[in-house]
């Protein structure tokens, strides 16, 4: 009875090992295949940092757009998402070297002077917010946002 027992006990065990070793179930596909990367990886980092941009995120949004813009120097996009977010860490010297950058690339636009503007009023510069405000008023179609940001500039 014992040998019986331990005979049975053997060949499960066998079953067991070479059942385990079968690999017909594995898809190569899946385990061999290499993952697909991002047209233009600056994009998707410009996308990411919007993302942690929104949820207030500001030192992961910080670390797409620096990507971003040191993968595609050109995009005024990724220069005004990282000059945005120095603002809000407070990291003023890297947001002026931020905007420098942006004017060079994108030209004075009203969006990038009333940004300047509001990282001058963060900064508690009034009358120098009160100037690029007032100056993408003067030139923005729809001033509604500039408006607030001088309505936060006169409240404060």
């Amino acid at each position: 009875m014992r040998h019986r027992s331990f005979t049975v006990m053997a060949a499960l065990a066998a079953v067991l090992m070479v059942g385990g070793c079968t690999t017909d179930n594995v898809d190569k596909t899946k385990t061999t295949s290499i993952q697909p990367v991002a047209k233009d990886v600056s994009t998707s980092d410009l996308a990411q940092g919007k993302a942690q941009f929104r949820e207030a995120n500001y030192g992961l949004a910080e670390q797409h757009f620096r990507k971003a813009v040191e993968l595609k120097a050109d995009s005024a996009e990724g220069w005004m998402g990282l000059a945005a977010s120095y603002d809000e860490l407070g990291r003023f010297d890297f947001a002026d070297r931020a905007y420098d950058q942006l004017l060079k690339v994108a030209g004075r636009k009203p969006q990038i002077v009333n940004n300047m503007g509001y990282s001058q009023l963060l900064r508690g510069n009034k009358n120098k917010a009160r100037a690029l405000l007032m100056e993408a008023r003067a030139g923005m179609a729809d001033p509604s946002v500039i408006n607030a940001n001088l309505a936060l500039l006169n409240k404060g």
